[in-house]
């Protein structure tokens, strides 16, 4: 089976992980992944193919498209659109996958309706459209009228919704009201997380040169686009862990931090705290770890988990999606929540401090088998016929 799963991340990189985790999982078909946000570094597997479009990605703020320099707006989205129906027309899919649209991503109606028509017209060759969908949605102006919105267009040109969560701990209906009116299937698949490799732990320490004895603290945010005050807290923080605590700090900028962000980060790097910007192995390194500090974004959520490393959380404040979360998995144990008044460093060394002094690695029971479950539920729904 021929399938085309669409992606635009425009901030983070948890959005393209996520799709590629799953496309990973498509192991049996012939995939392409379409792209169009900023470029990450990350292996593709030798039966995807990745198709970048011109790059698109939003302000902090989430209100407007920015193109490259020299590039206007418009002219990036013509040969965004042009290039994209120019796919359909030579690969002929059998089944388009499409990440978050049209729960989100309806600035990108543009380039996504006119495939949707023109495969509803008979103009473009017969394929399955689904929806692929994380566990939580952001909130929205005029909430009403934009689920009412994407009410009709899921019944109108989808054919199934799948949502990457497992009930147990969050719900579509609690981000989504008008979840009766959808009359496509509506299927939880469980999480999308990878596994750490069996050695990860053992692996991962031998290449660092360290001992079982020291502390490995990973710091991260995400695409690096939005937390640096977790960052530089983080690393003021580690100086003034007691004395007596042999650690080390691994800090990820991520690969979208603005430049002048990195360099105020570099100036308190050295020693024991190391900054990188990004890393292949980041789950494996999480293995190896015994404190994460990090935001709460789907993936690193999901890869805490899997990793089964304490950590302390700093959820994102413009909206409620990674808030949800993390209150959700600390009310079962697996981390820690921190506030904004939890970052002075005085405070956060202490609370590193007593998260390392536990020495006990968490364990939930959460369904993290949503790439594999998702591969599979396709088979057997496009098998059916």
């Amino acid at each position: 089976m021929k399938i085309v799963y669409y992606c635009q991340h425009v901030l983070g990189v948890g959005h393209f992980f996520r799709s590629l985790e799953i496309c990973r999982a498509l192991c049996a078909h012939e995939v392409v992944l379409v792209t169009g946000g900023p470029a990450v570094a990350a292996e593709v597997p030798a039966h995807v193919a990745h198709v970048r479009l011109p790059e698109l990605r939003m302000d902090a703020g989430f209100r407007k498209l920015k193109a490259p320099a020299g590039r206007s707006i418009e002219q990036v989205k013509r040969a965004r659109s042009q290039s994209l129906l120019r796919l359909f027309k030579q690969r002929r899919p059998d089944l388009f996958l499409i990440e978050l649209y049209p729960f989100g991503r309806r600035a990108f109606r543009f380039e996504i309706d006119p495939v949707l028509e023109a495969i509803g017209a008979g103009d473009l060759p017969a394929c399955r459209v689904v929806c692929s969908l994380r566990d939580i949605l952001v909130e929205k102006d005029r909430p009403a009228e934009r689920e009412a919105w994407t009410v009709e267009v899921l019944n109108r040109h989808f054919g199934a919704v799948l949502v990457h969560t497992d009930p147990a701990l969050v719900a579509l209906e609690e981000t989504f009201g008008r979840c009766a009116d959808i009359r496509i299937p509506v299927v939880t698949t469980g999480f999308v997380s990878p596994r750490p490799p069996p050695d990860a732990r053992r692996r991962v320490r031998a290449r660092m040169g360290l001992p079982e004895s020291d502390a490995l603290i990973v710091v991260s945010a995400g695409g690096g686009s939005v937390g640096f005050p977790l960052l530089e807290a983080s690393m003021r923080a580690f100086a003034l862990l007691p004395r007596g605590r042999s650690a080390r700090m691994v800090v990820y900028t991520g690969p979208f931090m603005p430049a002048e962000e990195a360099v105020r980060l570099r100036g308190l790097a050295g020693g024991p705290l190391e900054l990188r910007r990004f890393s292949t192995e980041f789950l494996a390194e999480l293995a190896a770890a015994d404190l994460s500090v990090s935001m709460g974004g789907y993936n690193t959520s999901m890869n805490l988990l899997a990793a089964r490393v304490p950590a302390l959380v700093w959820p994102f404040a413009q909206n409620r999606e990674q808030r949800l979360r993390a209150e959700r998995l600390a009310a079962r144990g697996a981390l820690q929540v921190i506030e904004d008044a939890d970052l002075p460093p005085p405070r956060l060394a202490a609370a590193m401090e007593r998260m390392l002094a536990l020495r006990s690695r968490p364990a939930v029971d959460i369904d993290l088998n949503g790439a594999v479950n998702t591969a599979r539920w396709i088979d057997t729904w496009c098998a059916a016929g």
